[in-house]
């Protein structure tokens, strides 16, 4: 598998740990780059639904000028939607109580950007996914926050965790998505780069 990738150096550019879990999933070697700081800001006249491919995209040229010619760096972004709202990573705790009692007893959409850059080509894409949370107690919401602290996820929740066990009643699309990387649409382009 893979034969086509094995010229290129592959380059997770993220902290997250289930991307780093989702992406060695697929049976791929990488590394692990992380720049810091990088820009996350986006026009605020970008339809909602673009905002995760453009972060992901303005990541990606973070790391253009440090690239080996034969890396392929993999950025993504993952957002969370509801109402045109953009839903990112809470800054506390009220933040994450305020964005789950808007997720609660309703659908939302989560879409990852993707953006696989080397030194010559550079394929851009978002999946999409709509998950239905059931109506949640506040109990259930501070339960959560408290023992899960979820302030490193958009929307303030991992799917994998506590609260999508009790919570999700229904997904349409890609459940990895929602964990953070579509892991089979990277397959299917990485098996055509």
């Amino acid at each position: 598998m893979f034969e086509n990738l094995k010229k290129y150096h592959i380059v997770l550019a993220s902290n997250s740990p289930r991307r780093r879990e989702l992406l060695g999933g697929l049976g791929i070697e990488f590394d692990v780059k992380v720049l810091p700081n990088l820009d996350e800001h986006y026009p605020q006249s970008l339809p909602v639904t673009e905002v995760a491919q453009y972060i992901a995209v303005q990541k990606s040229e973070a790391y253009r000028g440090i690239m080996a010619t034969n890396d392929l760096v993999i950025t993504a972004d993952t957002v969370v939607i509801a109402d045109n709202e953009v839903m990112g990573k809470p800054v506390d705790a009220a933040d994450a109580y305020r964005m789950l009692r808007k997720l609660s007893g309703r659908k939302h959409q989560v879409i990852t950007g993707v953006c696989l850059t080397t030194n010559t080509v550079q394929r851009a894409f978002s999946v999409t996914t709509d998950v239905a949370f059931k109506q949640l107690s506040d109990d259930e919401i501070y339960y959560y926050i408290d023992h899960y602290h979820p302030f490193d996820k958009a929307g303030a929740y991992g799917i994998q965790e506590w609260i999508g066990y009790i919570g999700v009643t229904g997904l349409d699309g890609s459940y990895f998505n929602v964990m953070g990387l579509p892991v089979q649409r990277i397959y299917s382009e990485l098996s055509h780069f």
